[in-house]
């Protein structure tokens, strides 16, 4: 039981490294992406998608810090006190992923898509 649990634990850091890797990527990736477009297009509209981009990526590290932390927590150390503070954690990053979606999609996410006609 003690080799199951070296495992899950590894693979619980390795999930939580995985989201590490893609926030700073993502970042990374956003900076390249816009560097090129500084002469063509205003700086409020770099801001607007680097903010959108960089947003994206964090959310998505997001879910794979949170999958981490519930995996080690629930296998490996599940102790009424570490299931509190899995709770805390989780809610904590739950709200952070609802404000970020909320400022990139610029609308709660329960609204629904507004489809756009062609006139």
């Amino acid at each position: 039981m003690n080799e199951f649990k070296s495992i899950v634990a590894i693979v619980a850091y390795g999930l939580e490294a995985f989201g590490v890797l893609i926030i700073v990527l993502g970042s990374g990736a956003a900076t390249v992406r816009v560097i090129p477009q500084l002469r063509s297009r205003t700086l409020l509209e770099i801001y607007h998608e680097y903010r959108q981009v960089v947003g994206r990526s964090i959310l998505l590290g997001l879910e794979f810090l949170i999958a981490g932390d519930v995996i080690r927590t629930v296998i490996v150390s599940h102790t009424l006190s570490n299931v509190a503070v899995l709770a805390l954690i989780v809610v904590m990053r739950a709200f952070l992923s609802f404000t970020l979606a909320l400022e990139i999609e610029g609308k709660l996410p329960w609204s629904g898509s507004a489809e756009k006609t062609s006139s």
